[in-house]
């Protein structure tokens, strides 16, 4: 039995193997899945060169009894089909348990970036495997991604409703979270709906500038439309620009403002609040 991690040279993959090897599991019985074996060499583990894009790739990157966490891909609207090929090689190997990255709100989520995610669930239960589903709610360096932009400035800029809150975890949470999913038991057949233990506003975040800052900041919420105008201005790709809002607008309907504990849970201990997020990132 090996535990086996796809995307593993991403930023969350990378963090799982680490905290897998952290926890004291060996790392002959890990086994990373990346596009590139030169890549994946620091990582201190097995490597099988798999690509989402080659499903021939993935011959041999599972076996039976495996552990596996699969880590979804990163390119919106090609997901369903790159993801297809991972769940039959893994229905192929008779996997022991394939650990699903997904979104907050599964099948219930109702904007744009979910629809891969709600594909990709029903194809892993259609296809009958042994699953956990990781339903991650915003990563919180995602949510404030220019935070020193946003400093300088005094002001935070979205379409986000004033009193729309959102409950945040970072990338080491979820990780951390993966982890211990991926290698304890009593995960099987779950849906974990993950988020942090606490939902914030983006006044509040601008408040917790405006500490640093010593001076005000202020959160400014523009129309959908002028607000994808100013992030396509700014250089993001338009069918990005188009997903962004519409998470805003998930954000402002409460869809992402759930509170529901449970990666505190896996963690074991209190998801990592916003202010030590921000701390981080302005380094």
């Amino acid at each position: 039995m090996s535990i086996v991690i796809t995307g593993a040279t991403g930023l969350l993959g990378r963090q799982v193997v680490a905290d897998l090897l952290a926890a004291g599991v060996p790392a002959g019985e890990v086994t990373a899945v990346a596009r590139s074996a030169e890549k994946a060499a620091d990582l201190g583990v097995r490597v099988h060169v798999g690509d989402y894009d080659r499903p021939e790739t993935f011959a041999g990157a599972f076996a039976a009894g495996d552990r596996v966490l699969f880590v979804s891909g990163t390119e919106l609207g090609k997901r369903v089909g790159q993801h297809t090929a991972v769940i039959d090689a893994a229905k192929a190997a008779d996997v022991a348990q394939l650990v699903y990255t997904g979104v907050f709100g599964g099948p219930d989520a109702d904007f744009a970036l979910a629809d891969d995610h709600r594909a990709t669930e029903q194809r892993i239960l259609d296809a009958g495997l042994p699953y956990t589903f990781l339903r991650n709610n915003w990563y919180s360096e995602v949510a404030v991604p220019d935070v020193a932009g946003s400093l300088a400035r005094g002001a935070v800029v979205n379409s986000v409703l004033a009193d729309a809150r959102i409950a945040t975890a970072p990338r080491e949470d979820y990780a951390a979270a993966a982890a211990a999913a991926v290698h304890t038991d009593g995960h099987l057949g779950v849906a974990y709906e993950l988020g942090g233990d606490t939902a914030w506003t983006f006044g509040e975040f601008a408040a917790e500038l405006a500490r640093i800052r010593g001076s005000p900041v202020v959160h400014t919420t523009v129309p959908s439309a002028e607000y994808e105008a100013i992030v396509t201005g700014a250089g993001m790709p338009p069918f990005l620009a188009t997903f962004l809002v519409d998470v805003d607008d998930a954000i402002s309907r409460g869809r992402l403002a759930g509170t529901l504990g449970e990666l505190a849970k896996l963690l074991g201990r209190p998801t990592t609040p916003i202010a030590e997020t921000i701390a981080k990132l302005l380094g």
